[in-house]
């Protein structure tokens, strides 16, 4: 599309519909139980059950914070279409990550180029889907992202429903209640190892299930 404010003005229209429809289907309910929603820098890190996650994640957050904070999308699955790379890249300002890495590439570099910007993220440590009620063990990204900028906030979350919405191989999205509960922040401790940092880790995440 040729027009700027024409692009513009189209994914803010796209953006305002599907918060409309995201909200309709599953109440994108936000329930800040260990910190306020504020205009820090941060990376929020979530279990990870569906395509939907990303979404929902995104509509839970408030609009002060949905302009700052850029999710992470599976370049393989949401550039599949123009439209679904549309979407993400117009309306969602994602962030695209190949899940196979391929020779030399760095698949953190996207992630750090973002917060070297000064951009908030919306990260899944477990790297791909599960389907059980417990996050799978997280993958060292977080931990390498936490080592190379301690100044960024971390912020668990879970996310409670949403594979219900749109479960995995499905592609017509079910009226679920959700919700996304956001914990208290953590930070890497001082010569804390990878592999206790990423249990911590997964543990703020699941401690938030019953809340």
């Amino acid at each position: 599309m040729n027009n700027p404010e024409l692009s513009r003005l189209l994914a803010r229209l796209m953006g305002l519909f599907l918060l409309g429809l995201i909200r309709a289907l599953t109440g994108a309910q936000a329930r800040w139980q260990g910190c306020p929603p504020k205009a820090e820098q941060r990376i929020y890190f979530a279990n990870h059950q569906s395509h939907a996650d990303l979404v929902l994640m995104w509509a839970a957050l408030p609009s002060e914070l949905r302009s700052i904070t850029r999710p992470i999308a599976a370049k393989d699955y949401w550039t599949k279409t123009p439209f679904k790379q549309w979407i993400t890249t117009a309306v969602f300002n994602a962030i695209y990550v190949d899940r196979a890495k391929t020779g030399d590439q760095d698949p953190l570099e996207p992630l750090m180029d973002a917060l070297q910007n000064g951009d908030s993220i919306i990260l899944f440590p477990e790297g791909t889907r599960g389907n059980q009620e417990e996050p799978q063990a997280f993958k060292s990204g977080l931990y390498n992202l936490a080592t190379k900028f301690p100044q960024v906030v971390l912020v668990p979350a879970w996310i409670n429903n949403v594979q219900r919405v749109m479960p995995k191989g499905e592609v017509v999205p079910v009226p679920i209640l959700c919700s996304v509960t956001f914990g208290a922040p953590i930070a890497l401790g001082d010569s804390e190892e990878r592999s206790a940092f990423l249990v911590r880790a997964r543990q703020a995440v699941m401690s938030l299930r019953d809340t």
